[in-house]
């Protein structure tokens, strides 16, 4: 049964998994919605395999947004950021995932387990699902980037 009007792809490495299960539970307290790309256990995989499903699903529209996590958030997010349409903020404290979220349009975040403790990340995930775009002068730029995507320029 669908409990949130969005569903958010979740993806991680073995680094980035124990912080994946905290966010999971907090989401599971909000009554978000969720699809899990992996990994699922704590033997040691590749990043960008499970940036690549979760960037994947938001492409797509089958997710709304993503949450992705490594051990610096860094790794998992240039995966995700060579997905067309995708714009991935690394974060590691509230003020930058509130700006994506106003200026940029971020349709992922991503999180380094070896970076942000749980309490702070569920404050990012928090303030980055709850802030809306603002538009105006920044649609320009968000069409900016978009354009860079289809055609590697700024016309």
């Amino acid at each position: 049964m669908k409990r949130s009007e969005i569903m958010i792809a979740l993806g991680s490495d073995h680094a980035g998994l124990p912080l994946k299960k905290v966010i999971m539970e907090y989401l599971d307290e909000l009554k978000l919605d969720y699809k899990d790309y992996g990994t699922y256990s704590n033997q040691s995989v590749h990043y960008p395999e499970y940036g690549l499903k979760a960037a994947q699903a938001v492409a797509s529209g089958e997710c709304e947004k993503g949450i992705i996590f490594c051990g610096t958030g860094v790794g998992i997010s240039i995966t995700a950021n060579k997905v067309k349409g995708i714009r991935c903020v690394n974060c590691s404290e509230p003020y930058s995932a509130q700006m994506s979220r106003e200026h940029n349009d971020a349709n992922m975040l991503a999180l380094g387990s070896r970076v942000v403790g749980d309490e702070l990340a569920k404050m990012i995930v928090k303030i980055w699902l709850e802030t809306s775009f603002l538009g105006d002068r920044h649609q320009i730029r968000v069409d900016q980037i978009k354009e860079i995507d289809e055609t590697g320029e700024i016309k």
